[in-house]
């Protein structure tokens, strides 16, 4: 594993690399690159948040990641976000929930956090990806804990850690089943497996009605147009079987687009393209600018992993470990947005 050495942003604003056009969010990358170790950073408060792309299973893996990352720079990560693809596998019948092909049908190691084998080092939460355990993570709609130390944000969310708000949408885009309520249920098919994981409209509505700051949004695909606030030639350069979206402005989910816009968060990241891609979105009526991020999957040499220290939160207290607090107004959007919640096909009109 090496590191790169990215200087933090000026109060000006979001500085540019000089080599690459892509803006500097504040991140220390990990996992990917030639470079000098960074030095260890001893600034007290707020909140070292780890975040890393598709997961596919591989927890022990990125937890090793964290610990080397730890040792090497004489810091300790508080929390540690993944953006989808968790794969919650307890057991074969979870396994034979999740839409993969094949060859990837394999248990990798979430049951052993889930049996107690092993104990997750770090808090962890995440959002669903398009290769989920189905049946584990519905059980669990509105969110909650998976095994202990690790939360499932929910299809939808948002949550508060150590002054941090975090809001969050599991799945991806397929306009097909945008409007449709959430009607898929074991015993899954082939079709219904894979429709589980689709957006529904009811999600993104309940996002749109919060109000107030977000720090961090997670999500599994993109916000459509998101590209063209990046180094699209780079991106090009890596995946040219994204040319045609890319031209016709048609990659990403066109309903996180106009979140993207109303909720305005600091830092927007997000996976399921296997790729790093680093983007500054402005928001011309208000001045700020929300700095989105997508990371690869789990392997060696590959952008997967990056840490960002939010220096403007209070963080932990003392030696007390870091604890999820439910949001309050997001509680009352849950509440309000209940008789909206559709279990057949047909889903009834929202306000």
């Amino acid at each position: 594993m090496s590191f790169l050495n990215l200087p933090p942003p000026s109060s000006g604003g979001a500085e540019e690399d000089g080599d690459t056009g892509i803006p500097n969010i504040h991140i220390v990358p990990i996992a990917g690159g030639a470079g000098a170790e960074v030095p260890g950073d001893s600034s007290p408060g707020g909140l070292r948040v780890a975040i890393e792309g598709c997961c596919h299973g591989e927890l022990e893996k990125i937890y090793a990641a964290l610990d080397e990352t730890m040792e090497r720079n004489g810091f300790k990560i508080d929390l540690l976000l993944i953006c989808g693809d968790f794969q919650a596998c307890r057991n074969e019948q979870d396994l034979n929930c999740m839409a993969v092909p094949q060859k990837y049908r394999t248990m990798n190691s979430f049951y052993k956090y889930y049996s107690g084998e092993l104990v997750a080092p770090v808090l962890t939460i995440f959002v669903g990806g398009n290769h989920e355990a189905a049946n584990h993570l519905w059980e669990l709609y509105h969110g909650g804990w998976v095994a202990p130390n690790i939360y499932f944000l929910g299809y939808s969310g948002v949550v508060t850690v150590g002054g941090l708000r975090i809001a969050g949408l599991s799945g991806i885009f397929k306009g097909n089943h945008y409007k449709q309520g959430h009607w898929e249920h074991p015993p899954y098919d082939d079709s219904s497996m894979r429709s589980a994981y689709h957006v529904r409209e009811l999600e993104v509505w309940k996002l749109l009605q919060v109000s107030g700051d977000v720090d961090v949004f997670l999500s599994h695909d993109w916000p459509l147009g998101v590209h063209r606030h990046g180094d699209e030639r780079r991106l090009l350069r890596t995946k040219r079987f994204l040319e045609q979206e890319v031209k016709t402005n048609t990659l990403g989910n066109p309903h996180t687009a106009p979140l993207l816009n109303k909720m305005q968060p600091a830092y927007w990241f997000a996976a399921h393209l296997h790729t790093k891609f680093a983007a500054l979105v402005p928001h011309a009526a208000t001045g700020k600018a929300t700095r989105f991020l997508s990371l690869d999957k789990c392997l060696p040499n590959r952008d997967f992993l990056q840490i960002v220290h939010f220096a403007h939160v209070e963080g932990r207290i003392g030696s007390e470990p870091l604890t999820i607090q439910h949001d309050p107004e997001w509680l009352a959007i849950v509440r309000a947005a209940q008789p909206f919640l559709s279990l057949t096909r047909q889903s009834p009109p929202l306000p």
